[in-house]
């Protein structure tokens, strides 16, 4: 099994997850700088567009710079054959490993017979973690993944997975019927690193699901034996979340920061309101921050967005 840049990482592993609309080059790129998680993922991409005529738009979402490294690039697919292609490319690229994923309930992917489909389908499931492996040209290639579909099916689905022998498996610790409408049970993540264990194998067990800050990841790496831990929705509103220092800068100055990059690196080819989301989190806590978010919230460019944050003496 090739780990690449896994086998160098110290112990306990905490990355952040990837989020579609969330996870994107200019946020990644304000994140690296000012509290660098272990390693970033790109947010999903289908490896059967980057093989099509829509891959020029695609291929933004594979950006990156040296400053995230190591930087994984997320792809998604039911079919192998455009798997491997893609994952030549991914190799072609740059990236330091490839991630496969296999939890995505979004219902468009799951037709394709990608995302969480793919539980229901554990044949298919290995077919394309070989054909990626084959692809990728020796990157490690890992996986993200969930519980089970309708049900919690860990113990008939991760031996399938491992039998593959991917670098790592993320798994969200809930099943694809419960989206994130339950608590993650992260007792699960538990039995699946001591059925890794009886398995004799190597991958690496990482947990994802309601982790609400690092101090909180360490905690749960050290109930369930697991190698490490992805924080996702924590990062909203907090770019500081993995800096250990408490030295934290001004929020708001980093929102225009965020802004401008995203209309610098994206702006070609993505709507400006994806920031929005970011606006509402990143306003949180602050006096009259309900008047700022409704006023951020209406902006088409960075310069509105600076325009409201000078005159309102707030960066």
């Amino acid at each position: 099994m090739n780990c690449g840049f896994w086998e160098k990482l110290a112990r306990p592993i905490i990355a952040l997850a990837p989020m579609a609309n969330v996870t994107d080059a200019a946020f990644r790129r304000i994140i690296a700088k000012y509290g660098k998680p272990d390693i970033f993922f790109t947010e999903f991409v289908s490896a059967d567009g980057l093989l099509s005529t829509g891959r020029e738009k695609l291929l933004t979402d594979l950006l990156y710079s040296e400053s995230e490294r190591p930087i994984v690039a997320q792809l998604f697919s039911g079919k192998p054959e455009k798997m491997f292609e893609a994952a030549r490319l991914i190799k072609e690229l740059g990236f330091d490993g490839l991630d496969i994923n296999m939890g995505c309930p979004d219902r468009s992917i799951e037709k394709s017979g990608a995302g969480a489909a793919l539980i229901k389908n554990p044949a298919l499931a290995r077919e394309i973690l070989r054909a990626a492996k084959e692809g990728a040209g020796g990157l490690p290639v890992s996986l993200k993944t969930r519980l089970g579909y309708n049900k919690d099916e860990l113990e008939q689905w991760l031996p399938e997975l491992l039998a593959e022998k991917p670098t790592a498996i993320t798994l969200h610790a809930r099943t694809r019927k419960e989206m994130s409408q339950v608590p993650a049970r992260w007792e699960r993540v538990k039995q699946a690193v001591e059925i890794r264990n009886e398995l004799k194998s190597q991958t690496l067990i990482l947990g994802n699901g309601d982790v609400t800050s690092v101090a909180e990841a360490r905690e749960k790496i050290k109930e369930t034996g697991a190698d490490g831990a992805l924080l996702g929705r924590a990062i909203f509103g907090n770019p500081f979340l993995f800096l250990n220092s408490q030295e934290y800068q001004n929020k708001l100055a980093v929102l225009l920061e965020h802004a401008k990059l995203f209309e610098e690196l994206l702006g070609k080819y993505k709507n400006f309101a994806i920031m929005r989301k970011h606006f509402k989190a990143y306003v949180e806590g602050f006096p009259g921050a309900k008047e700022l978010r409704m006023r951020l919230m209406e902006t088409e460019n960075a310069q509105e967005v600076e325009k409201i944050l000078y005159n309102g003496s707030y960066v």
